[in-house]
């Protein structure tokens, strides 16, 4: 048998540590790499500010050359729009920025198209009516913040805004974060850098500096889908979804590249650790606090998950039966349980399985991240699994 072979049948080493009442959460992980195919990954949890969970394990590689380790980054997609939205809970906090307010007081060039009633609440909950460009927008496009957002700026929006949810998968980000830019002067990754990230020394960023490349997990798609299934899945997206998922078209190749890395990509391409994804969740779980330093006043921190309304999401509709509803800038757990069985719970998936949690009643967050992708955009049986674990154990 070869190093390899002896590589794909064997159990990772997990570690880290894990108080004894969470005993679950280890097992879930442990069961991740024997049963779900887990190749790299990392799980944290957190309760009442304390780490309780801190596991990591297996490789950080495809060819499992390289084990995964304790500050081991990967990119962990839409969870990093947690963050983003963190950013602009901050600016709001201290009366910079009116979420009420049309998006066109901040960024007059926003109002062109039919877009001046346009609220800055619209875009934190994926209901700005922008979920995709309706011209073609190719990935050296998305690498340009200036030509994207003024790109953004200038169409017009799919449906009438704050009627309907539609996944801004890749325009939540740069719809945000030039809002953020605009009243701060730093877009969100400098942005999080000086006031969250810097400060609490949470190792977390949004686009990856090429000194810490070395620490980067190799992502690894999700197995591809027949021909068949794919023209399949593809025939049932609406216009709406099409440029909101395929305009442009990004996976696992493209966001192991240098120029993805180093490019500012607020919606997609944070990347950092288990424990970082739950210390920035965990500042909305504590209620606007974290290691003793407020954040955001607890109103503030409340805010996040002021429902906007539950509809059937105009762009996830295809692959999510029933409604779902979104907060200011995160998704409510509702009941689907998405983020356990506390409806009022809420956190953000990332495409292929990472996950953030925030559970202010419970007073508890989790972050997980790993480089063996799924096909999933959200509910990844992996993370579903440490999450039921988790609440096993409250």
């Amino acid at each position: 048998m070869s190093a390899h072979e002896t590589h794909e049948t064997s159990q990772p080493q997990v570690h880290g540590h894990c108080d004894a009442r969470f005993a679950a959460v280890r097992e879930a992980f442990e069961e991740n790499f024997r049963e779900r195919g887990e190749l790299g990954a990392a799980v944290a949890v957190t309760v009442g500010g304390e780490t309780v969970v801190d596991l990591w394990g297996g490789w950080a590689d495809a060819a499992r050359t390289r084990p995964w380790y304790r500050d081991t980054l990967v990119n962990v997609w839409s969870t990093s729009k947690g963050p983003v939205a963190l950013c602009a809970h901050i600016l709001a906090d201290r009366g910079l920025l009116d979420f009420d307010a049309p998006v066109a007081a901040y960024w007059p060039e926003f109002e062109a198209s039919g877009k001046g009633q346009v609220r800055v609440r619209h875009l934190l909950s994926h209901r700005a009516g922008l979920s995709g460009l309706r011209e073609p927008h190719s990935l050296d496009d998305l690498y340009d913040w200036e030509l994207t957002t003024a790109r953004l700026a200038a169409t017009e929006p799919w449906w009438e805004p704050g009627t309907r949810s539609g996944y801004h998968a890749l325009t939540y980000g740069f719809l945000v974060g030039e809002v953020v830019r605009r009243v701060s002067g730093l877009r969100p990754g400098a942005f999080l850098e000086r006031e969250v990230t810097g400060p609490l020394g949470i190792d977390f960023t949004i686009g990856l500096p090429a000194k810490e490349s070395g620490r980067a997990a190799e992502l690894v798609r999700a197995p591809a889908a027949s021909s068949s299934d794919q023209a399949a899945a593809l025939g049932q997206l609406t216009p709406v979804a099409v440029a909101a998922l395929t305009n442009p078209v990004v996976g696992a190749t493209e966001a192991n590249s240098p120029r993805w890395r180093a490019a500012e990509i607020p919606a997609a391409n944070g990347h950092g650790t288990a424990r970082a994804v739950a210390a920035l969740y965990g500042i909305f779980a504590g209620r606007g606090s974290h290691d003793g330093r407020r954040i955001l006043s607890a109103q503030a921190a409340e805010r996040v998950r002021e429902g906007q309304g539950s509809c059937r999401d105009l762009v996830l509709g295809a692959g999510f039966e029933g409604e779902t509803e979104v907060g200011l800038g995160l998704w409510l757990s509702g009941t689907r349980g998405s983020y356990g069985p506390n409806a009022r719970a809420f956190g953000h998936d990332g495409f292929g399985g990472s996950c953030g949690l925030a559970d202010p009643d419970a007073g508890v967050s989790l972050g997980y991240v790993m480089n063996r992708m799924g096909p999933r955009i959200a509910d990844d049986p992996r993370k579903t699994a440490l999450l039921e674990a988790l609440y096993s154990a409250l």
